[in-house]
This record gives structure tokens, C-alpha cells and sequence, in this order.
């Protein structure tokens, strides 16, 4: 339609304005990302202590006994080939690899028996991200489908809060995870929630000199003016459909369009992902990695409001084992060389930031896998899936930190006590954010299910 041209013509027909509707607006590429739903009720009942949670997911599972669960005098095929060392909390050791983080323990709770009791990569992280079993268990290359639909996280979080400060409520960076062939898993979406709910998955590097993210950025040739003129087009086409007014499916796209045009033109979100702003000491102290770069991302974001932020692991390219922590073969060399030390770097550096911001007491931060590895090392020097136990860790968010929950056997094999399994988790992340577990959600048939069927973990708080 030309620019000019700012006044419907009366004689379109309601089809052709509908098809016309559907033409993007002023080159704004944020469609998936847009849609909010504005008919989902809020939760309470939950302490509310976390104004956010940031999610530190490593792609692959990384293994109990070099991290938070070392066994320093069970045989060699088992302990591996690290020791332990102290951390800030007597009595509680970590491995080697971690000497950054070992200083942050008085901040961090550690759970050292946790299950899935699923040895597949997509559907053991299925039930981490949703707190739902996959069916069946232990099948990889699983796919997005029914009945693998539950919501992830995120994705509640975003049905109950759609945005914050113009920028959607949660928030997935800075790629989706995937088997090899780019299958990607299950329970990484708000499911049977509706795609209006979904996390908005940045796919980015922000460890790039040229760093933007171009879902913010107005398409080159397309000056703010141009956009305001657009903008007053969409205004006078919605005012011709009164009828349409009534709908919930008018008031839905025009949601959408106010975050449109909200993260173009919002100083908030516009700061929030310039992270060039940042001293170099402070990036430096994350270290220049993708993984590292995206957890300061992350701060950055959670700062702005943002209620939720899963950071995922991504391949290193050229590196055994594709650079994940699925390392079937060089466990050690892998552990020793590039995972254990990005991770300890990177995570103990939004750990101390967020201290120094005041920010920790308000953020959750939830470091987790899939799953763990196995007690023994293979024939390949690696170690393969283990769902049947394994550890994770929270810190900040109100939680009591300097503690172990749950003890595994001599190998870190079986739990020997305190055994929590993922929808515990879950529950536990939605109460610190004030949301009870028992919040009422509807599926695609109207029925109400609550956001998770776990029990809190009161020995956190």
C-alpha cells in the first residue's frame, strides 16, 4: 500500500484487509517471538523471594564426579583421575576442575541425588525442563509431539507474566538445544500452552565484536519515521473492524504489536542487550566465550526484569565429542581442557557479579545438565549416561546456601538419601518465584492442571 495512502479504502473487501493484516509490520521480524496471551491468570502462594531465575544448562550432562559429587577414595575406574579440593564451606569438597567456584559454596545449595531415571539425551532433558517423564523413557532423537507437549519453564512463566519492561518475561539464548542432525529435543517450548507463550529464543554470539540482536534493530533503509507512519496505518485498518474489536483474536494481535514496537523504541530493552557497554574487565572476568558472554547476557537481562533466562551450552566446534559435556570418549582431557574451564570461569563470575550488584539474593541461579555420567569410565576413556543419579546446584533466590541435600552411594551410582526428581525442581523454582506449584494452567481441551505436581524443597529456604 503506498506510504502516502493513510486512509482504508472503503471498498476492500473484509478478506482482502485480513490478508493484508497478516503483512509484517514495518519489517519487524519478532512474529514468533510476539504473541502474549492476555487471558492467563497469575499465581500466588509461592514466597516469591526470586525476582528471576537464570537457568545454566550444559548441553550434554556433565559428570557428578568431577563437579559437585567427587568420590576421592573409590577405586580409580570410578573416582577418575582428579582429586578434590576444599571449598568456602567446611566439610563440603568439590572437584579439582572448579577452583573458582569451590569460593562460592556458602552461596549454593547442592543436591547430590537427583534422578530422571532416563538415560536419553532428549527425553532426560525433557523431564529436567519440564519436571514431566517423557513417554516412553530413555528415547533419543525424541521429537516435539504429543504426548511430549507439557510446557517447559519458561514457558509458564510467560503464560502467567507475558513481558516485563517491554521484553518477554522469559527468555532462551543463545541457541536451542539438539541431538546431532539438529533434532531438537522436546520441552523446549510452552507446549500445549500455545506458541504465544513461548520463551524468546535468541539465537546469537555475544561474544561478537558486531554483537546486536537483530529482532531489535529497524530494517536498514526503514527510518522512525517510516515506522510511525506504518505504525498510524495499522491504527486506522484495526479501527475499520469494530466488529472484530469484540474478539479476542483482534485484542491478541494488538498485544503483539505494542511488544513490537515496544522492543524497537524501549531504552529498557535496548540496554539490557548492549553488552558492549560492560568494562572489559568485567567480560574479561566472564571470559570471551560464547557460554561466558551469554551468562553476562544473562545478568544483563535478569537486571532489565526478565523473570526467567535459560542459557544453554553450545558445541565447540573442532573439539572432541562436538564440545559438549556428552563425553563418551576423553572424558578427562575434555573435563581438564575446555568444559571445567569455561564453566568454573563463567559461572562463578555471574555468581561473584551478581553478589556485587545486590542482585543474589533476588536471582535464582540453577546450574543443571540432563543428566549425569557413568560411575565407571569406559573403554574409551569416557563416560557415558547416567540418569539414576546425578547432582545440580541453586544459588541466590532466598535459598540457604552451604549445604548438601541428598548423599549418593560410594560410587555416586544410586541416591542413598534425600532423592529429589525433576518436578521437585520445578516446584521449587515456581514457588521462589511467587508462583504456588499448584496454579492452575488449561490445556488445549479446557481442562486445569496445575504448573507442576512436585513438592518444595523446604530445606532450601
Amino acid at each position: 500500500m503506498p506510504e502516502h495512502s493513510l486512509r482504508p479504502v472503503p471498498d476492500i473487501s473484509r478478506r482482502e484487509w485480513l490478508r493484508l493484516g497478516g503483512i509484517g509490520l514495518g519489517g519487524l521480524t519478532l512474529a514468533d517471538l510476539l504473541a502474549s496471551t492476555s487471558h492467563a491468570g497469575t499465581g500466588t502462594g509461592g514466597n516469591g523471594r526470586a525476582k528471576s531465575v537464570i537457568m545454566v544448562c550444559l548441553l550434554g550432562g556433565p559428570g557428578q564426579h568431577e563437579t559437585w559429587d567427587p568420590k576421592p577414595h573409590a577405586p580409580e575406574e570410578v573416582r577418575g583421575e582428579f582429586g578434590t579440593i576444599p571449598s568456602a564451606v567446611p566439610g563440603i569438597n568439590v572437584g579439582e576442575l572448579m577452583p573458582l567456584t569451590a569460593a562460592h559454596t556458602d552461596k549454593t545449595a547442592i543436591f547430590r541425588a537427583v534422578v530422571t531415571d532416563d538415560n536419553a539425551h532428549s527425553s532426560s532433558g525433557y523431564q529436567m525442563l519440564t519436571g514431566v517423564p517423557h513417554v516412553p523413557m530413555n528415547q533419543e532423537n525424541a521429537t516435539p509431539k504429543f504426548p511430549n507437549r507439557h510446557p517447559n519453564i519458561g514457558g509458564v512463566v510467560r503464560h502467567l507474566q507475558p513481558t516485563v519492561n517491554g521484553i518477554p518475561s522469559a527468555v532462551q539464548l543463545p541457541l536451542h538445544i539438539f541431538n546431532d542432525g539438529m533434532i531438537t529435543w522436546p520441552g523446549q517450548d510452552a507446549g500445549w500452552l500455545g506458541r504465544q507463550a513461548d520463551p524468546w529464543l535468541l539465537e546469537c554470539d555475544p561474544s561478537a565484536d558486531d554483537f546486536h540482536i537483530p529482532d531489535l534493530q529497524l530494517q536498514e533503509g526503514l527510518a522512525a519515521t517510516r515506522m510511525q507512519k506504518r505504525r498510524a496505518l495499522r491504527s486506522q485498518i484495526s479501527a475499520t473492524f469494530e466488529e472484530l474489536n469484540a474478539s479476542r483474536r483482534l485484542d491478541d494481535f494488538d498485544d503483539q504489536t505494542r511488544l513490537a514496537y515496544g522492543l524497537l523504541t524501549s531504552p529498557e530493552s535496548q540496554k539490557a542487550f548492549a553488552v558492549s557497554d560492560e568494562p572489559p574487565a568485567r567480560r574479561d572476568r566472564y571470559g570471551r566465550t560464547r557460554f561466558g558472554q551469554s551468562l553476562l547476557l544473562a545478568r544483563r537481562l535478569v537486571e532489565a526484569g526478565v523473570r526467567l533466562v535459560q542459557v544453554n551450552w553450545t558445541r565447540l566446534p573442532g573439539k572432541p565429542n562436538n564440545g559438549t559435556w556428552d563425553t563418551h570418549g576423553v572424558h578427562a582431557k575434555s573435563m581438564k581442557e575446555w568444559l571445567m574451564p569455561i564453566m568454573d570461569q563463567a559461572y562463578s563470575a555471574l555468581l561473584e557479579d551478581l553478589s556485587e550488584r545486590g542482585l543474589l539474593d533476588e536471582t535464582l541461579v540453577f546450574w543443571m545438565g540432563e543428566f549425569g555420567r557413568t560411575p565407571r569410565v569406559n573403554r574409551r576413556a569416557g563416560r557415558d549416561h547416567w540418569g539414576r543419579c546425578f547432582s545440580v546446584a541453586l544459588a541466590g533466590g532466598g535459598v540457604k546456601g552451604g549445604q548438601v541435600i541428598g548423599a549418593s552411594d560410594a560410587q555416586a551410582a544410586y541416591p542413598e538419601s534425600g532423592l529429589v526428581r525433576p518436578h521437585d525442581l520445578t516446584a521449587t523454582l515456581f514457588h521462589t518465584l511467587g508462583f504456588a506449584p499448584g496454579t492452575e494452567v488449561h490445556d488445549t481441551l479446557g481442562r486445569p492442571l496445575p504448573i507442576s505436581r512436585g513438592h518444595v524443597i523446604s530445606e532450601l529456604f
